[in-house]
């Protein structure tokens, strides 16, 4: 079993930067993909980005790249999202996800295995 609490969402004026957090607890989990993903209000969950706990190697989605940078700290078990430059629409709920084996290129919610509660992104214009 693998526990992620998010934290750091907040309002934000566009333009603006925000980093999240996803701390990781639980059973061994050097061998996880961990992702964030994103839900905009009547809309259905999105891929963000994710990275290879071991290895480091990231992956972003087309929309958030060049913007946001995953990253992770292992001696602190933590998981990141650096945003920068934000936009109205990258307003949602950010969730930050585990998945055991596999490539940081899936994208699919219902590949992961385990979820946080979530954290509250508002950007306004």
């Amino acid at each position: 079993q693998v526990q992620l609490v998010e934290s750091g969402g907040g309002l934000v004026q566009a333009g603006g930067s925000v980093r999240l957090s996803c701390a990781v607890s639980g059973r061994t989990f050097s061998s996880y993909v961990l992702g964030w993903f994103r839900q905009a209000p009547g809309k259905e969950r999105e891929f963000v980005a994710a990275i290879s706990w071991s290895y480091g190697t990231t992956y972003h989605a087309d929309s958030v790249k060049g913007r946001f940078t995953i990253s992770r700290d292992r001696a602190k078990n933590t998981m990141y999202l650096q945003m920068n430059s934000l936009k109205p629409e990258d307003t949602a709920v950010y969730y930050c996800a585990a998945r055991q084996h596999g490539v940081v290129a899936i994208t699919t919610p219902a590949d992961y295995d385990y979820w946080g509660q979530g954290t509250q992104v508002t950007v306004s214009s």
